[in-house]
């Protein structure tokens, strides 16, 4: 049985990720912020790891002290996250810091805790797989950093215009930190992704006023998002693409895609594409 590890599973895609990797069979271990485990999702799959907030420091070693002894993951996923609007007039220190921490500085501290602590799956050369080359690796776990579209430099126009400067700059933060760690991890067989999981209907969203593109952007239930990322991480989250940029629902619900991709705008929309950097 696989083991898998949803890093901010308490609501939107890590809730449904969490319960989408349950229900395939995995064991699931899932990080709250609160110091209390929440009551939802559950399942008998599930074990809550309460009191791991990302954005602060000693939360990566308090993560890997809280995994049973014996514990391996399979599947590593951070999608733990935090947006508040910013406009040129109206931009927050704090709330600049929170989200640069949660997006990019968080994920870091947490994989290093886990790398460590040698929690995570590695691979190496053996006698099942005597012909590794200098510099090639076995497969062995799976590292998902829920990114967005957002943190495209390329994919930035004057269709959306600017702002929300710690939004889209945590998010491009968080792509170098992956492509990073997709180099750091090469050696040990764990591959890295880097993902878009398309717009949801989610608290978030709604919360900085979203929703009002709910429609229009073709947003959908964090359960949708998250059946088509499960399936994603099991074809395509492989060494031969470690450290690239994805978006598993294609660019559908990406504004820009079409005035910046131009010739290169895909034929179909909802094919998974790799997104520009």
């Amino acid at each position: 049985m696989p083991t898998t590890l949803i890093v901010g599973a308490t609501r939107g895609l890590g809730a449904a990720l969490a319960q989408a990797y349950a229900q395939a069979g995995h064991t699931v271990y899932a990080t709250a912020r609160s110091a209390t485990a929440p009551s939802s999702p559950s399942h008998a799959n599930i074990t809550w790891i309460p009191g791991i907030d990302i954005s602060t420091e000693g939360a990566g070693p308090a993560l890997a002290s809280a995994l049973p002894v014996h514990t391996i993951l399979d599947i590593v996923v951070i999608c733990a996250g935090y947006f508040e609007k910013e406009t040129l007039e109206d931009v927050k220190w704090g709330e600049e810091i929170k989200m640069y921490t949660t997006c990019a500085v968080g994920p870091v501290c947490v994989v290093q805790a886990l790398v460590a602590a040698g929690k995570i799956k590695t691979a190496i050369a053996s006698a099942s797989a005597p012909a590794l080359g200098k510099g090639e690796a076995a497969q062995g776990g799976k590292l998902v950093l829920i990114s967005s579209e957002a943190g495209s430099i390329t994919l930035r126009h004057d269709a959306e215009g600017g702002g929300n400067y710690a939004h889209h700059g945590g998010k491009a933060a968080l792509n170098m930190v992956g492509k990073l760690l997709s180099l750091d991890l090469k050696a040990r067989g764990v591959a890295v992704g880097i993902v878009h999981p398309g717009f949801m209907r989610t608290d978030m969203t709604k919360n900085v006023g979203y929703d009002a593109y709910w429609d229009s952007g073709g947003a959908v239930p964090p359960a949708t998002a998250a059946a088509s990322l499960l399936a994603f991480v099991d074809s395509s989250i492989t060494l031969e693409r470690s450290g690239e940029f994805w978006a598993p629902r294609g660019v559908r619900d990406i504004g820009t895609a079409e005035a910046v991709l131009g010739p290169n705008f895909p034929a179909d929309r909802d094919a998974p594409l790799q997104l520009p950097w």
